[in-house]
């Protein structure tokens, strides 16, 4: 596995490079044909005939994912393709096609004899191909991606509207309070001291390469645990609801304050939006988002006063017009679930950030 890491990741930095170097001397553009012609040569000289011990087809996917990164930024969807590093990237290699899985083990190109695995969760569906990674705590994994039939939850008629913020990750509009576990906080001891001590090991020695192994392994904890946090929310809020709105933040824009930033990147909003829209078309919900500039938390949701002073520090208000009391965060949640319904009955202002439900029939999923 170790060589199948190492020959893929050659295989894009090795072209990655030939496509620079081709574009700068020459003014031509390589395309995937290009590389996979030379790739075979390649494999034919004797100084990378240890190519051949590889599964061909991984290599050739290698190289499909090169040209896709390459599609992506001359669509202005990404940035351009940089070179991978063995101390830095989790490593994965791909197998497009002759994936099964028998008797508990998995059979792959060069693996015949199959690999002992734990499956977590039962395999459906056509098998179309198979992504081998390995993680920085030196964990494999392999996601099988299946092509299926997804049967969608009941439908419901209730809607929700969802504020997210940092005390409480998720206040709705039906009164529920999704709290904040603040992951990042509570393993910030023990990350802090792992890394004190992968400082004091010297560069190269054994200890310090098992240390880096430790550091990893809280970042690991860290990632897991919120990102298992997050399914729980969304999972729960897409099977109650018919339809989800949520507000469009400018998260990269309210990230650079320096005093919110670590709160804000350990809350995972643009997460929770992502989910959140994915699992609601899986599903047939309406998912929304309304206007990042519309005041929902100056807005009272009884009169629509607009208090124009309101602070950060004010979390509970009176509206002077109609004297209700608010509590900050849930009259947002209400005030953003009115807002959707109009943008949805038409008599609001229309956005473009609107996802229709789309057919459930024939996803593929990354089991």
């Amino acid at each position: 596995m170790g060589k199948h890491f190492g020959s893929t990741r050659f295989c894009w930095n090795y072209f990655l490079a030939k496509r620079k170097e081709s574009y700068l001397e020459h003014k031509k553009t390589l395309n995937y044909y290009d590389n996979a012609k030379s790739l075979t040569l390649l494999k034919k000289s004797n100084e990378f005939e240890w190519l051949k011990e590889i599964n061909s087809q991984s290599l050739q996917a290698s190289l499909k994912d090169l040209d896709t990164a390459y599609g992506s930024f001359f669509k202005k969807q990404a940035m351009f393709p940089r070179f991978k590093s063995k101390h830095k990237s989790t490593d994965s290699f791909r197998c497009p096609q002759a994936v099964e899985i028998r008797h508990g083990k998995l059979s792959i190109p060069k693996f015949r004899e199959g690999i002992k695995i734990n499956i977590h969760r039962e395999i459906t569906g056509k098998i179309l191909f198979a992504t081998i990674s390995r993680t920085p705590t030196d964990k494999f994994f392999a996601s099988i991606t299946c092509e299926t039939e997804h049967e969608a939850l009941p439908q419901t008629d209730k809607q929700i509207g969802i504020d997210l913020g940092i005390k409480d990750l998720a206040i709705c509009s039906d009164g529920n309070v999704f709290k904040n576990p603040r992951v990042t906080k509570k393993y910030a001891k023990k990350l802090t001291y792992e890394q004190r001590q992968f400082s004091k090991k010297k560069n190269g020695s054994g200890k310090r390469f098992k240390q880096k192994r430790k550091v990893a392994a809280v970042h690991e904890k860290i990632k897991n645990t919120r990102k298992d946090n997050i399914h729980k929310i969304t999972n729960s809020i897409i099977s109650k609801n018919q339809t989800v709105i949520i507000e469009d933040l400018n998260i990269s824009g309210m990230i650079k304050n320096h005093c919110l930033s670590k709160a804000i990147a350990d809350a995972s909003w643009h997460e929770i939006s992502r989910q959140l829209k994915y699992k609601a078309q899986w599903n047939k919900r309406e998912f929304i988002k309304i206007d990042r500039w519309f005041p929902s938390s100056k807005t009272c949701n009884v009169c629509n006063f607009i208090k124009q002073d309101l602070t950060l520090k004010d979390r509970v208000w009176t509206c002077p017009q109609c004297k209700t009391v608010l509590d900050r965060d849930l009259n947002a949640s209400k005030n953003i679930l009115n807002q959707g319904l109009k943008i949805l009955s038409g008599s609001g202002v229309e956005s473009d950030l609107k996802q229709k439900p789309v057919e459930a029939s024939g996803l593929k999923q990354s089991l």
